[in-house]
């Protein structure tokens, strides 16, 4: 199979991301045409988080230090819920009052830019403190993402992995080894399970943010290691289907019902309580973990191995701050993103998220080595046992087929109103199009 510009960024990043993991073992602008300006670098500028709620808090810390620094300057921040932010974001490009600065992950970053929201960062970085000390494998992410050569549309902050989470006291109650294969994950999601009792062995998404895991879940047992075979996807080879079949099956024998709803939170807070054996959820869940569970009731492990022996797993969005074009006073904004990208600041933020920093130099602060769940991370990535299905996220439709267009999708599939076979070849006949639309417009 030739191996395309893109997929070879995509391949570079995720070795490069492997890399930076094993440092932890040692005034609002009109609309999104709009060119804005670089303004005086004094007075208001408008912040959107887009993981609104669970990070508010440490980002009002980061802006009140922000703020400290620069007197003449005040962020107006606004939460915007993590599965609203796109539509928020589309929304805002075309009818006006984008941000000034906004939270910008690679699973949205593409369409972002194919509508001309976002500045262009590349020259800002090399003046800046930022530059040399952002880890190669998120710059080459956030690059690849925007899917314009090396140009760079956002400061990346953070990176994440998927993590096995498992109540370790009910493990060792039940007599159950750890989850580290297919084979153990699906063992004990059966005998933890005591419907009658409301306990369940896992809890599956069935809401917000469902396609990701599933995706996992597949390519895990499956064992396929490319997303495409040529100019196809290999989203629907029966393996998958077999796979997510198995998975998918999981649903209202082993879990709750009301998982077909749930999204994060709910799910997080139904493990939490402790009904649940299992929850599938990435690094960020930890501090919620931690904070209700003692650290001797719980451990996080990479998601399990297959049948060969190998653990397969699909990439993490990179999540950055995005500099938006129509911003009146870019001065300001960013200087915020500066100072948010730092090392103190980008440390602050990602040991409250549990996720990996961006900061060269945060990346080796004692805290990432003292989190069991990231050091695990970082040594499954890093030591040949997995293999990383790199996601399409430079495709512009990427984050509406993999959202807003399949999750009731895959809510059908669960409560048996579609095969598994029918959800994948519907979204496979997507991804096939998008793709080729995207070679058309010359992109390689």
């Amino acid at each position: 199979m030739n191996i395309s510009k893109t997929q070879r960024g995509r391949a570079t990043a995720a070795v490069s991301l492997a890399a930076v993991l094993a440092l932890t073992a040692t005034a609002c602008g009109d609309d999104g045409s709009a060119s804005g300006g670089e303004g005086s670098g004094k007075g208001e500028i408008t912040f959107w988080d887009n993981n609104g709620g669970p990070r508010t808090a440490v980002w009002k810390e980061i802006i009140q230090d922000f703020e400290k620094k620069y007197p003449d300057i005040e962020v107006k921040y606004v939460p915007i819920p993590i599965a609203d932010v796109q539509s928020k974001y589309d929304t805002a490009i075309a009818g006006g009052g984008v941000p000034d600065v906004g939270g910008v992950g690679t699973a949205y970053l593409a369409n972002m830019v194919s509508q001309d929201a976002l500045e262009p960062l590349g020259d800002r970085i090399k003046d800046s403190s930022l530059n040399g000390k952002l880890v190669e494998g998120m710059v080459e992410s956030v690059k690849d993402a925007a899917g314009r050569d090396d140009e760079m549309y956002t400061v990346p902050t953070s990176a994440n992995n998927g993590a096995l989470w498992y109540r370790t006291d009910l493990f060792k109650a039940a007599g159950l080894e750890a989850p580290t294969s297919w084979a153990t994950f699906y063992e004990a999601a059966e005998k933890l399970t005591d419907a009658k009792k409301n306990k369940f062995g896992y809890t599956i998404r069935g809401g917000a943010g469902s396609i990701a895991q599933a995706l996992d879940a597949a390519y895990g047992q499956s064992g396929i290691t490319e997303f495409w075979n040529g100019d196809k996807t290999t989203l629907n080879d029966p393996k998958n289907v077999a796979a997510l079949e198995k998975y998918a099956a999981l649903y209202k024998k082993t879990t709750p019902s009301a998982d077909v709803n749930n999204d994060f939170t709910k799910m997080v807070a139904q493990f939490d309580t402790g009904t649940i054996g299992m929850l599938s959820h990435n690094l960020g869940s930890y501090q919620d973990h931690l904070k209700a569970l003692g650290k001797d009731k719980f451990a996080g492990i990479p998601n399990p191995v297959g049948d060969g022996g190998t653990r397969v797993q699909v990439s993490n969005p990179v999540d950055g701050l995005g500099l938006f074009k129509a911003s009146k006073n870019k001065t300001a904004a960013w200087k915020f993103i500066e100072f948010a990208a730092s090392h103190e600041s980008n440390s602050k933020w990602n040991e409250s998220a549990g996720a990996i920093p961006a900061n060269t130099e945060a990346a080796k602060d004692p805290w990432i080595s003292e989190a069991a769940p990231t050091e695990l991370a970082a040594k499954a990535l890093t030591d040949g046992s997995t293999k990383i299905v790199q996601l399409p996220y430079y495709l512009p439709d990427w984050n509406n087929i993999s959202k807003a267009d399949n999750e009731p999708e895959f809510q059908k599939l669960l409560l048996g109103k579609v095969t598994a076979k029918a959800f994948l070849d519907k979204m496979a006949d997507e991804l096939n199009a998008a793709q080729k639309e995207w070679k058309e417009r010359g992109n390689s």
